[in-house]
């Protein structure tokens, strides 16, 4: 299957929101700044995703193989046991708005731009998963990332962008050496079906993670992956 790329996922920012979490009054001079910072934002950006349609080949004990692709993780492996296809992607922010937040003055202003970007990719990966779910049927699904867990590490990013295709030139994203994507306001997996809720945090146990969407589980790696 060909890589299939959106250049036109919806996206927004709750500047309420957005000033929250910065904790800002929204009457002070730097909560102004933000939202001056908000309408440039908006203005330039263009995320995009770009995925493919795969189908798993074989799976071992703590492997599976997809189009010809061998990814190395037990929770991966356990994940896709009732699994035949699956829809890796990449999605991003946007080189756009990695040039505009570079020309950003001031440290703190360049802390608001990042978190900005990083508004802009949570709601235009919502938007890239809600449009593949109804696109092809899915359901209820859940995705795998490298990197989230030592049971697949950032390691095997390279075999996830080969398996897709070619992400730079489809959208704009390239691997660094050590296998981090630029622009850093990406994210990569796995996407597939599920009966079984899911989430990469009810396997970490990082405290104090502000991207947290599941309490960690200490019995989980036991009941489930052993």
């Amino acid at each position: 299957m060909k890589p299939i790329i959106m250049s036109d996922l919806k996206f927004d920012i709750n500047s309420a929101s957005l000033l929250r979490s910065l904790r800002l009054d929204e009457a002070s001079d730097d909560a102004k700044t933000v939202l001056g910072l908000i309408e440039e934002a908006m203005k330039v950006a263009k995320p995009k995703a770009i995925f493919k349609e795969a189908f798993i080949d074989d799976k071992g004990h703590d492997y599976v193989i997809i189009d010809g692709f061998r990814f190395k993780s037990r929770v991966l492996r356990v994940n896709f046991d009732e699994v035949h296809r699956v829809f890796p992607y990449v999605v991003t922010a946007g080189r756009e708005l990695d040039e505009w937040s570079n020309g950003v003055e001031g440290m703190l202003e360049q802390y608001w731009a990042d978190q900005i970007k990083e508004f802009i990719l949570g709601t235009a990966y919502n938007d890239f998963i809600a449009r593949l779910t109804e696109a092809y049927g899915l359901g209820t699904t859940a995705s795998m990332n490298p990197g989230s867990l030592e049971d697949w590490p950032i390691s095997e990013q390279p075999k996830l962008f080969s398996l897709i295709g070619d992400p730079f030139q489809g959208i704009g994203v390239e691997l660094t050496d050590s296998y981090l994507m630029v622009p850093a306001k990406s994210v990569s997996g796995i996407r597939y079906s599920t009966q079984v809720t899911y989430e990469n945090c009810q396997l970490c146990s990082r405290e104090n993670c502000p991207n947290r969407r599941a309490p960690y589980d200490p019995l989980l790696w036991e009941q489930r992956y052993k």
